[in-house]
């Protein structure tokens, strides 16, 4: 006897932008005009033209907030709860909480990406080389890094005393070609499994791979002068 088979489930890739409204260092700087556009406009716009989520949503706790990341293509179909929204509250825990609410939809979900706001200098091919990253083992998290412009190995730190004191000193005559390179966090973009997510798993362990992009086009966006800096960068790459 033949049995009906059911037609299975889409999977949906789901983008995260978290944005909450309290921004001490820059106030409001989610929504702040930057070369012409709300900064947030900037990601949701980069997240519409790569073309690989099925839903792009904004976490946030501000209605300003809401109201510009609908303006510009994003869905707001939650409030972030109050105790996610403070200045002690973990980016793990905000994507969880979108997660959570996404499963709890009956959304059937393959991955979700994290897409920090104020990256203003991704592109929508990063995040394509994020995703065929995540998808190409069996990865928890591709997420985006770069390398510092100098060895860490030969750094070193000033003593109570005013002299310097090398965090490594076995590595004082080795040269900086002999070196391992360094990376870290690029703070732009965090692709991750549903679980990992839930579980809150770490994302700098080695069950991540990381997906580099040119030091050039790394920028936080933590301080006036980041923002100046960006401000500059952008003008000089325009």
């Amino acid at each position: 006897m033949n049995s009906a088979k059911s037609e299975p489930q889409n999977l949906m890739k789901l983008a995260v932008i978290p944005a909450r409204g309290g921004s001490k260092r820059i106030p409001r700087k989610n929504i702040r005009d930057f070369a012409g556009r709300p900064a947030i406009a900037r990601t949701i716009q980069t997240a519409l033209e790569c073309e690989l989520f099925d839903k792009i949503i904004v976490s946030t706790d501000d209605s300003e907030i809401a109201e510009v990341s609908r303006q510009w293509g994003a869905d707001v179909p939650f409030v972030r709860p109050a105790e996610l929204a403070n200045d002690f509250a973990g980016t793990t825990e905000v994507i969880a909480h979108a997660t959570q609410w996404a499963i709890d939809e009956g959304w059937n979900l393959e991955a979700i990406c994290c897409i920090y706001a104020t990256a203003l200098f991704l592109q929508s091919g990063d995040l394509q080389r994020g995703w065929e990253s995540l998808d190409a083992g069996d990865w928890l998290y591709a997420f985006s890094a770069t390398d510092f412009a100098y060895p860490i190995f030969r750094a070193f730190k000033q003593t109570e005393e005013k002299g310097v004191e090398m965090f490594f000193p076995e590595y004082f005559t080795t040269r900086s070609q002999d070196l391992p390179i360094a990376l870290h966090d690029a703070g732009q973009f965090y692709w991750g499994r549903p679980q990992a997510w839930l579980e809150q798993k770490r994302i700098f362990d080695r069950w991540s791979i990381p997906v580099t992009i040119p030091r050039w086009r790394v920028q936080d966006i933590d301080t006036e002068e980041d923002w100046h800096y960006a401000e500059l960068l952008w003008k000089g790459l325009t």
